[in-house]
């Protein structure tokens, strides 16, 4: 089954939050230093991921078109409505920011290599253990950021599994038409874009920033086309 990797990720993030929501009741001095322990090591992770890329221009270049086009396109403040909206038919109850929990949760799940590489081996080759690792990682996440952020968290399974699940529908023609070194490439460069992002989040979660970073997403798609440019530029002339 394609799908099931991506099925067993989103019930993690299900399960997690709903622990979290159990869990929610600590006082609030313990909560704010478990935010800021949180925050840092999401920061800690992100800069893992930042200082994997091969040409770190391309980085740069991915962020602040990124940054252009998100900026225009206002992706942050349409996440933030649609977070809102389910704020309205969920109600928070005082267990956190819906919409804050479920656009920082999003992020932190969708951003990242076993995203794309494990919705790829599901579809290719029905491997799902890629995804089952990241199941327990995004569930565990899952249940720490709702005891803070609330249950906000929880649906941040849906846009985990549309993101994976079409990834793992279309793995077969994706591995037709793109080359396995332009793919590694891509990896590469997105999974050091995408730990820029999470530093980002990282010190949002801090409170010492607060950067629009779903704006900065359509970073991944430039890092793509910046990628596949090089790549073909390369072998047109090499």
């Amino acid at each position: 089954m394609v799908l099931l990797g991506t099925i067993v990720n989103g019930v993690c993030i299900v399960i997690g939050s709903l622990f979290g929501k159990l869990l929610h009741k600590i006082p609030e001095r313990v909560k704010g230093t478990v935010m800021y322990a949180i925050g840092l090591a999401v920061i800690v992770l992100g800069l893992q991921m930042g200082l994997k890329s091969e040409n770190f221009l391309i980085v740069i270049l991915s962020l602040v078109f990124g940054a252009v086009i998100g900026e225009l396109m206002m992706i942050e403040e349409k996440l933030n409505q649609l977070g809102n909206w389910l704020e309205k038919r969920v109600g928070s109850n005082g267990q956190g920011n819906i919409s804050e929990g479920f656009v920082t949760a999003t992020l932190i799940f969708v951003i990242g290599a076993m995203a794309i590489i494990g919705a790829l081996d599901s579809g290719i080759r029905g491997d799902h253990n890629v995804l089952y690792t990241k199941a327990i990682i995004d569930g565990f996440t899952a249940l720490i950021l709702t005891t803070t952020l609330g249950i906000g968290v929880i649906f941040s399974a849906i846009p985990v599994f549309l993101y994976q699940g079409l990834i793992a529908i279309f793995a077969t023609q994706i591995d037709r038409i793109i080359p396995d070194s332009l793919m590694n490439s891509f990896i590469v460069e997105m999974t050091s874009t995408g730990g820029i992002m999470i530093v980002a989040i990282g010190l949002n979660i801090a409170g010492i920033t607060k950067i629009r970073v779903a704006n900065l997403l359509p970073g991944i798609l430039v890092v793509a086309i910046i990628v596949s440019v090089i790549y073909f530029y390369k072998n047109l002339f090499s």
